[in-house]
């Protein structure tokens, strides 16, 4: 099937990207008319093939929950690259009228739920195709609405960061040969996290942890600050490895992406339904951390390649903490939505108010983000950064 499409570049294409041989089977038996199927195993290699072989795209099918690297971030990566505007649908396991009106918003034609229907796929695809050129103007190519940065704090974050570069420059030098010297692996890394108005971006730190410090959570989640400051009498460990629908054909249908950590999306959703699950991980005195780590986090060195993040326009001096996309997940409700609208940042309001005193709840935090939200402007940013190096000299390890 692929060597005949990519013999003919100029037949319309209906993108499927990292479906498995069961699913794509579900369209394999639908009437697309002279539309044909090419399954790509990413969205980077359809945007690639898309842009480098001429394909004529005129549907794109992802298997992605929405925050996943296969949904807003992909769609995002898609207007980048400048791509031509299509009918983008979703099939995800895990949805609700929150993520509803988040994926509208963001650009998003369709969401299928699995198990998938032959027949709603047939339908829904045809008619958004057939009648693309009327309806792409009444969907929303962008994300929700966010407050303006304005220019007065444009200029001071691109001022601040490109000041700031070039002066911790050898402070970069003399980071990157300790954390070298001390263990094994890179001395930056980026994760994918959520930030104003959900957009979906790299975000750059110093390695503060071992190598292996992501597959060590499942061990440590009964430390979890969180969930003992809520209560919580009972470890709220995630699950690991194949769900019992995914096992049989050796594959997940279901895949969640936090960093640079997979697992299954349906373990995760039965597991949150049977404990309280905090939405957040952290803990003090964590053994994860390397000794330069420890250093650098108290003293927050490891945040300072974030810099580079502020200079592109990812981020700000001063906003709401950006998420890792399994927290952001979490909080699209309209009690917390609103801490999204605000610019993300590298220190905000609950960094000021609460580091160092050991009493945060997980309410306490989200309840901060959403008074920044509120009331953001760049004068009150001014203020907070004069309240932040107090507090980046408290003692407790957080």
């Amino acid at each position: 099937m692929s060597e005949d499409i990519l013999s003919d570049t100029k037949k319309p294409i209906i993108a499927l990207i990292a479906f498995d041989s069961a699913n794509i089977q579900y369209f394999e038996s639908c009437d697309f008319g002279d539309r044909k199927l090419l399954s790509f195993e990413n969205g980077m290699k359809m945007a690639t093939a898309w842009i480098e072989q001429g394909l004529d795209i005129v549907a794109i099918v992802s298997q992605s929950e929405i925050m996943a690297p296969g949904g807003l971030a992909l769609i995002e990566t898609l207007k980048n690259k400048e791509t031509p505007r299509v009918p983008f649908f979703l099939a995800a396991n895990y949805f609700n009228p929150n993520l509803r009106k988040l994926a509208l918003q963001a650009g998003i034609a369709d969401v299928f739920r699995f198990p998938l229907v032959t027949e709603k796929l047939e339908k829904r695809i045809n008619f958004l195709v057939d009648h693309w050129d009327g309806l792409k103007s009444s969907i929303r190519a962008d994300v929700p609405s966010v407050k303006s940065t304005g220019l007065a704090k444009r200029v001071f974050d691109i001022f601040f960061a490109g000041l700031a570069l070039l002066a911790f420059s050898p402070l970069f030098l003399v980071i990157y040969v300790l954390v070298k010297l001390e263990s094994k692996g890179p001395v930056f890394y980026y994760s994918l996290r959520a930030g104003t108005g959900f957009k979906v971006f790299k975000f750059y730190k110093f390695r503060s942890m071992f190598v292996d410090a992501d597959q060590r959570i499942k061990d440590l989640m009964h430390l979890n600050q969180y969930n003992i400051d809520a209560g919580e009498k009972s470890a709220a460990i995630e699950p690991q490895g194949l769900c019992a629908d995914c096992a049989g054909g050796g594959i997940c249908k279901f895949p969640m992406y936090a960093d640079k950590v997979q697992w299954c999306e349906k373990n995760f959703l039965d597991h949150r339904s049977n404990t309280a699950g905090s939405a957040f991980f952290k803990i003090k005195n964590d053994p994860r951390i390397t000794k330069v780590g420890n250093f650098i986090r108290n003293t927050s060195i490891d945040e300072l390649p974030q810099l580079w993040n502020v200079l592109i326009g990812d981020m700000s001096i001063v906003g709401n903490r950006p998420l890792p996309l399994y927290e952001a997940e979490k909080l699209t409700t309209d009690k917390y939505v609103l801490r999204f609208a605000a610019p993300s940042g590298i220190t905000g309001l609950w960094q000021v108010e609460k580091r160092g005193k050991g009493d945060m709840s997980e309410d306490e935090r989200l309840e901060l983000d959403n008074t920044y939200a509120k009331n953001q402007s760049f004068v009150n940013d001014l203020r907070l950064i004069l309240k932040t190096i107090p507090a980046l000299l408290q003692k407790e390890s957080v």
